[in-house]
């Protein structure tokens, strides 16, 4: 008597080999679990620190906007205005002594969200010597190891592959940190963003992809320059759970950051989330932004702003507009001392041309 097949499903005689597949596999997506609670619990202190540090975020912006069109900033200038709830609201709940942070070329914000001084930063802008990155990076490229913050990045989805490099070390070293990788909806379409999804998804690095999607990949709707606009279900292909959260709002992003972060430290592999947003300015400061219309960017102005609708709940919890002001008064004054420090640094003497070219020793 013949023997039966073992496998459930009997396979044709000659009939190509097919891969095994994993019969019990479902992709959990993390959007159920973010869901149950949307918005992070935050007491008032909480509410009052990231107020304070989207404010900060804000006026610096502002600031340094005013600085390139006085020609005191030179090259590219790419501004956070409109995006600061995603920056706050995600590194607000890392682990500042373990996790690592890597971004494109829309810096200033993450920098300042991760509680680096606003002199250095914008003594950096304006290519000064006392800048982080010794005057030699500029807008686009900020770095500092000691706070585990690896750029500022100005090739369009680089950072994704090299965040994937720094998971690996998180992995490997056994540190229990994890790395943050932001990109924009732009970069979504790289090829070198799904080898490293790949490669995460494979080994399961400890790494939380955060697509900042701000409607224009520079000057083209993301309607018109990608197939799939819902960016979180990118990572489907690669069994990557995806989230999507209202970049527009701190505590919603913060709550996102809870569910995603604990999926990662408890060794489940990578999570792609997508942070719905909006930049006020252009592409860069010489982006004059003819692509939509002034009743577009004023109608998310007055209605998704992420600091007023913060601002709002405070008043309601019992804050008066005479303290916020007088916050908002500190901030200008410290954002003012960053231009004054900047402006009066000295620029890098010739010779540091020549340095942090090449790798001296290993």
């Amino acid at each position: 008597m013949a023997k039966k097949p073992t496998s459930k499903k009997a396979v044709a005689k000659n009939a190509p080999a097919a891969p095994s597949d994993d019969t019990d596999f479902i992709l959990h997506s993390l959007q159920d679990e973010f869901e149950k609670a949307k918005s992070f619990a935050a007491n008032d202190e909480q509410m009052l620190e990231f107020y304070k540090q989207m404010l900060l975020i804000r006026r610096f912006e502002e600031k340094a906007g005013q600085l390139y069109g006085l020609g005191l900033i030179g090259g590219f200038c790419h501004l956070y205005i409109g995006q600061e709830a995603v920056a706050i609201g995600l590194q607000s709940a890392l682990d500042n002594d373990k996790d690592s942070v890597i971004t494109g070329y829309r810096d200033h914000g993450h920098m300042l969200a991760y509680g680096i001084d606003p002199k250095v930063i914008m003594a950096e802008l304006t290519g000064r010597e006392a800048g982080i990155s010794k005057g030699k990076g500029g807008s686009m490229h900020m770095f500092s190891t000691e706070h585990k913050f690896y750029g500022g990045h100005g090739i369009v989805g680089a950072q994704v592959a090299l965040g994937g490099g720094l998971a690996l070390a998180h992995q490997y070293d056994e540190d229990g940190g994890l790395c943050l990788a932001y990109f924009g909806d732009g970069a979504a379409n790289q090829g070198q963003v799904y080898e490293t999804f790949n490669m995460a998804a494979l080994w399961k690095l400890p790494i939380v992809f955060v697509v900042e999607d701000n409607q224009y990949a520079m000057g083209t709707a993301s309607s018109r320059s990608s197939a799939e606009t819902r960016f979180h279900r990118r990572g489907t292909a690669f069994r990557i759970p995806g989230m999507e959260v209202n970049g527009m709002d701190v505590l919603e992003v913060r709550a996102a950051a809870e569910v995603a972060f604990k999926h990662v430290r408890d060794g489940k592999g990578p999570v792609l989330m997508e942070c719905n947003t909006y930049r006020y300015r252009g592409h860069s400061m010489s982006d004059p932004a003819k692509y939509r219309t002034r009743d577009e960017v004023q109608e998310q102005r007055e209605n998704h702003d992420p600091i007023e609708r913060l601002k709002k709940s405070l008043i309601e919890g019992g804050h008066d507009e005479a303290s916020l002001k007088a916050i908002d008064k500190d901030i200008r004054r410290t954002v003012t001392e960053a231009a004054d420090f900047s402006e009066s640094s000295p620029e890098p003497v010739p010779g540091e041309l020549y340095t942090d070219v090449l790798v001296e020793e290993y």
